[in-house]
């Protein structure tokens, strides 16, 4: 580029020693020697006055757009330089180009960053939570190899134990690919009008024995078994299913669990509250995350695989909505979304 505005100016310089040489001949077309060399001089004077001109304010100009060139190249978005673009001339608006495929390439950059980001960081829990169940059944496969096999007193625990961790693997891989066929759209929502009763029951029916066993008493607060909303009806029993699962899982003994229907502005309002160990303020913005525990050591001693908000996140979103969360700190958490009410009923 310094080439080409040195070319453009030495070009200028010619053309306008020209001109004003033949500007000054006009005058006088019978000119003597000295006449000559003045009006040679005067040519020479402006040309060059001309040249500094054209070379330094083009040269600068390039040389900011080279720079802007070389910032753009090194992916240096942040610190950008300057350049010209008010001016009306094809530099200017090769200038303004610049800027404008720059400022796409930075959007798209910073997208493929965050992309990989988080590729890394779901590649890494992916294998944390795999290495646990993977290496237990390791551990219990081998002490049944070393001789416990034929220990009858051992060997059917540890099959036992074997089998707790296979299953666990197998929720953890089924979770995992409904996440990715939410997220790529491959899992299409069925959206028809559905009873929210109906949807409820078949929730508690799922997981009543869950509560007995922990001591967790379930209520009901569905002032009209009629509310009907839009949404796929499997789709809706699991996010019932995954909040009451949570609800229960992480309560006090002897804790409780209300399930509210109400009708708010023609949409029905469904929320799920326990009197649980809460969740500190800080992590209700991440409850949603991917393997996001906010106890840890008891999700995975019940199995839990840390998807199961991620999953209701994406289905509700698939339907127009999304989860609300208001919890205290050892009091209690209530989970909430809301769905379009149905007007008729599909045959």
């Amino acid at each position: 580029m310094r080439t080409i505005g040195f070319k453009t100016a030495v070009i200028t310089f010619l053309i306008t020693f020209a001109a004003v040489s033949l500007a000054l001949f006009a005058f006088r077309p019978v000119a003597s020697a000295e006449f000559v060399l003045i009006a040679g001089f005067s040519g020479l004077i402006t040309s060059v006055g001309v040249f500094a001109y054209s070379y330094n304010a083009y040269g600068r100009r390039i040389r900011r757009l080279r720079k802007l060139m070389e910032a753009v190249s090194a992916k240096k978005f942040d610190d950008l330089p300057q350049v010209d673009t008010e001016s009306r001339d094809e530099l200017s608006r090769l200038s303004t180009e610049v800027i404008g495929a720059a400022r796409v390439m930075e959007a798209e950059y910073r997208r493929l960053m965050m992309l990989e980001n988080y590729r890394k960081d779901f590649i890494g829990d992916v294998s944390h939570e795999l290495k646990t169940p993977i290496f237990a059944i390791q551990g219990y496969v081998e002490t049944l190899i070393d001789g416990a096999l034929e220990d009858e007193e051992v060997n059917r625990h540890f099959l036992q134990k074997t089998m707790k961790n296979v299953n666990r693997l197998t929720i953890l891989t089924n979770d995992l690919m409904e996440i990715a066929k939410l997220e790529t759209g491959e899992l299409k929502s069925h959206i028809l009008p559905i009873y929210v009763a109906d949807i409820v029951q078949e929730a508690l029916d799922t997981l009543q024995y869950r509560a007995e066993e922990d001591g967790v008493a379930i209520h009901q607060e569905i002032p009209n078994d009629q509310f009907r909303v839009m949404g796929d009806r499997n789709q809706i029993r699991q996010v019932m299913v995954n909040l009451l699962e949570n609800a229960i899982k992480y309560n006090k003994p002897g804790g409780a669990v209300n399930i509210k229907v109400s009708d708010q502005d023609g949409r029905v309002m469904v929320s799920v509250s326990d009197t649980g160990i809460g969740i500190a303020e800080e992590d209700i913005k991440r409850v949603t995350e991917r393997f996001f525990r906010v106890d840890k050591s008891r999700s995975r001693g019940r199995g839990g695989t840390g998807l199961g908000l991620s999953i209701v996140k994406h289905i509700l979103e698939s339907h127009g909505s999304s989860i609300n969360v208001k919890s205290v700190l050892g009091e209690g958490t209530t989970f909430s979304f809301s769905l379009k009410r149905a007007e008729k009923v599909s045959a």
